[in-house]
């Protein structure tokens, strides 16, 4: 037999077991027999709040896929998040430093889009907006730690 041969071979007896089901013993498992989880029972609901569904000794009780929890509150045991806090109150020269950022840019864009012709001085202030607003938020961002941090700052980067 050419290996070749014995491939194909191999390859045809994959392809035939393909469907097949495997047969895992004890020996097979990656964990202990000890730490297998017995087979729970399936849970039984009784409602308390509502005495005319109650079960009667000849009525099976419901099982827990059952239609009987249908009827409770669609709220209850639902996350409520907390309101979110109130944005912080920005001055007055971080305002127009963002209006500057988005003022200039937008300002060129909308006399594109329209056709409008500008003279120098005007496509120079647009420019010179966006430049210094941006400039204006940087230099006002801090680069130290914060000062109520402590002693203990952790890694600062």
């Amino acid at each position: 037999m050419t290996p070749q041969s014995d491939e194909d071979e191999v390859w045809r007896q994959i392809v035939a077991s393909f469907n097949d089901t495997a047969e895992l013993d004890a020996a097979d498992q990656p964990w202990p027999d000890s730490e297998n989880l017995p087979a729970e029972p399936p849970r039984r609901v009784i409602k308390q709040s509502d005495e005319a569904h109650r079960p009667r000794p000849e009525e099976p009780l419901a099982e827990a896929g059952d239609d009987a929890d249908e009827d409770d509150d669609d709220d209850e045991g639902h996350y409520v998040p907390p309101p979110p806090p109130p944005l912080p109150k920005t001055d007055t020269a971080t305002k127009i430093a963002w209006l500057a950022l988005f003022g200039g840019p937008a300002y060129l864009l909308l006399s594109a889009a329209l056709n409008w012709r500008l003279q120098g001085w005007m496509l120079f202030t647009a420019v010179a907006a966006f430049i210094g607003g941006f400039v204006a938020l940087v230099v006002r961002m801090g680069d130290g730690p914060p000062n109520d941090s402590g002693w203990d700052d952790g890694a600062v980067i």
